[in-house]
């Protein structure tokens, strides 16, 4: 009898050790990923920038079909830092393109580097049949339960159940920029849907531009920039062949001359 009793505590206590271990680690777990988020916006400045962009109605701002949009900032490690949107709820947008939005930001973050952005946008032919990238598109999927978690009311509200966890996923159209800070470190991406995938990377640029984390150090856009490039779309596919390798597809609803200005209307901040 003492000798089970002896067990039994001796199982307590354990259990005890193992319960406080779990919880230290979580909460470290917890503060990792909240730190990695403080270098980045909000929930209320990235709506305040993304609203900025985007011109509801109005198809001569950004092209497409001038609709409202979704947008996702996540952190270096892949951390959905603010989840937002610019209609009155969240069913003013493709509910689709919330997680969309989130998967473009996981992808412009983890394939971009310290010295080289690359949009998703830039990921479009390369990830072809014959690119340099084929078959990327497939790696890394959304995780299905960050993705529908939790109440669909808090959807783009600060509490967005996305936020604070890895949502994963590959995005390979417009729409997703790494962000760079005024010191050129790579914080994060940005993810923006709910229109084209042209419109979606017009916004991404105008939103990043506006939150002055668009400081590219290199990408591979050359056009109309120095001998580093940038991370903007690319426009040279033809007959199903794109010339760098890395072009988009253009959505021909005037998103494209709007993209190729931004080195004059909105340029990439000072290199670091």
């Amino acid at each position: 009898m003492k000798s089970d009793r002896r067990k039994a505590k001796i199982y307590r206590v354990i259990h005890i050790v193992f319960f406080v271990v779990l919880v230290l680690t979580s909460n470290s777990v917890l503060a990792a990923q909240k730190d990695g988020c403080k270098a980045l916006p909000d929930h209320t400045t990235l709506t305040a920038a993304l609203k900025k962009a985007v011109r509801v109605g109005d198809s001569k701002a950004n092209g497409g079909f001038a609709l409202n949009m979704w947008a996702t900032v996540v952190g270096r490690d892949g951390t959905v830092c603010a989840v937002t949107f610019t209609g009155s709820g969240w069913g003013d947008q493709w509910p689709g393109s919330r997680v969309i939005s989130a998967q473009k930001a996981n992808t412009a973050n983890a394939f971009s580097l310290p010295g080289l952005a690359l949009s998703t946008a830039n990921l479009f032919s390369a990830v072809q049949d014959g690119g340099s990238l084929f078959g990327l598109q497939f790696s890394n999927p959304v995780d299905p339960k960050t993705a529908y978690d939790g109440d669909s009311a808090n959807y783009g509200k600060p509490n967005d159940p996305m936020t604070g966890k890895r949502i994963g996923g590959v995005n390979v159209f417009g729409g997703g920029l790494a962000l760079y800070n005024a010191e050129g470190k790579l914080v994060g991406a940005i993810g923006v849907s709910g229109d084209t995938s042209c419109a979606d990377h017009n916004i991404a640029w105008k939103t990043r531009h506006a939150l002055n984390l668009d400081n590219v150090p290199a990408g591979v856009n050359k056009k109309n920039n120095n001998s580093k490039g940038d991370d903007n779309i690319i426009y040279d596919i033809t007959d199903g062949k794109s010339a760098s390798g890395f072009g988009h597809p253009d959505c021909g609803l005037e998103e494209r001359a709007i993209a190729e200005a931004f080195s004059s209307t909105y340029p990439t901040g000072p290199e670091p």
